[in-house]
């Protein structure tokens, strides 16, 4: 079984920089996950923000915030992160971290869809006041 705990979450102001941390724990092979990170603001459908390889060789960010966050992950810690810059009003959201069920071939693949993932933290608040 896999748990996720996000971490570092809060309140900041627009403009800055936030990083977010992804730890899994387990009976796993971090290495055998893809992963991923969504958002969900209020009143909104979760969404997709930025995905991660197995290796770490890959990753893809969503257009709304490409160019401002950051995915990557450190497989020797069992960690993912999430580095946001330039944080705007419009990033508010919990924001939740995701891994993909475990695959043996191609590290190099990520994940851009919910259904693709099998395991989800409980999520971190991220509030950037207007």
């Amino acid at each position: 079984q896999v748990q996720l705990i996000e971490s570092g979450g809060g309140l900041v102001q627009a403009g800055v920089s936030l990083q977010l941390a992804c730890a899994a724990s387990g009976r796993i092979t971090f290495t055998l996950y893809a992963m991923g990170w969504f958002r969900q603001a209020p009143g909104k459908e979760r969404e997709f923000v930025a995905a991660v390889s197995r290796s770490g060789s890959t990753r893809y960010s969503a257009d709304s915030v490409k160019g401002r966050f950051t995915i990557s992950r450190d497989n020797a810690k069992n960690t993912v992160y999430l580095q946001m810059s330039d944080l705007k009003p419009e990033d508010t959201a919990i924001y939740y971290c995701a891994a993909s069920r475990p695959r043996l071939y191609n590290d190099r693949v990520y994940y851009t869809t919910a259904i693709d993932y099998a395991h989800w933290g409980p999520g971190t608040q991220v509030t950037v006041p207007s």
